[in-house]
């Protein structure tokens, strides 16, 4: 049914031609287009039943997942970050905290000192062995229940449950002139990156498969991703 969808999604495995029509350049300067957004009423509705019954079912998950994080470190329990959402316009993201409270100050002592961990940065955006991650940290990204309280942010209208992941300002030159693409949804907890590698991909490859998502999204697609998302939760698979 969706041969097509997943032939040029394969990122792990992505045809060279897929790969390189979405060649953002780092550093570029890059105005934040948000002239064309898409609404969609069945999406939306899904999204909120979707949310309200996992709401019910990780409700339990959510207040262990609170206790871990108390007993690991001490700090605010959530992580509030200001996100890129739909049409440009930003948003507070809440994550379960999963590192140190003086995270950026670490990770700026850790690229200046080391060329190799900044080379594994600016590629994959993310650290394999990221020093600034708590003790419950680890099982909190293994395991994705650091996403859990998105739920809220989609309920809030903020985020969907399937979508391109919502991104940081610094991350906007990334996209390139790709970024018009991601501004015309909701960012998702889940979607085509998530199922497809997530952490084991380079983030040049997540910007082709935003991309792509934005291009060829529908309902059922959505469906059909949330529903390969249980697997990749499972597993763990590309987990960091």
């Amino acid at each position: 049914m969706f041969r097509d969808f997943l032939h040029v999604s394969n990122v792990v495995g992505a045809p060279a031609a897929m790969v390189d029509v979405v060649v953002p350049s780092v550093g570029s300067d890059l105005p934040l287009q948000t002239s064309a957004t898409r609404v969609n009423p069945v999406g939306r509705a899904i999204d909120i039943v979707v949310a309200l019954l996992a709401l019910v079912v990780f409700a339990p998950i959510m207040v262990v997942c609170m206790i871990l994080i108390i007993v690991s470190n001490s700090g605010p329990v959530l992580f509030r970050q200001q996100r890129i959402g739909r049409g440009g316009r930003s948003f507070t993201c809440y994550k379960f905290r999963t590192m140190r409270t003086d995270a950026d100050k670490v990770l700026d002592e850790l690229l200046a000192a080391s060329p190799e961990v900044r080379a594994e940065w600016n590629e994959f955006h993310k650290l394999r062995n990221d020093p600034r991650i708590i003790g419950a940290g680890k099982f909190l990204r293994r395991t994705s229940f650091d996403e859990l309280p998105q739920i809220f942010n989609v309920l809030l209208g903020d985020m969907a449950i399937v979508g391109p992941r919502p991104i940081v300002t610094s991350e906007i030159p990334r996209y390139g002139r790709y970024i018009d693409a991601y501004c015309t949804l909701r960012p998702g907890i889940t979607g085509l990156w998530q199922v497809t590698g997530r952490s084991e991909t380079t983030y040049r490859r997540r910007v082709a498969c935003d991309v792509i998502y934005c291009r060829q999204q529908s309902a059922r697609r959505d469906l059909w991703l949330m529903a390969c998302t249980v697997p990749v939760v499972v597993f763990g698979r590309g987990a960091c």
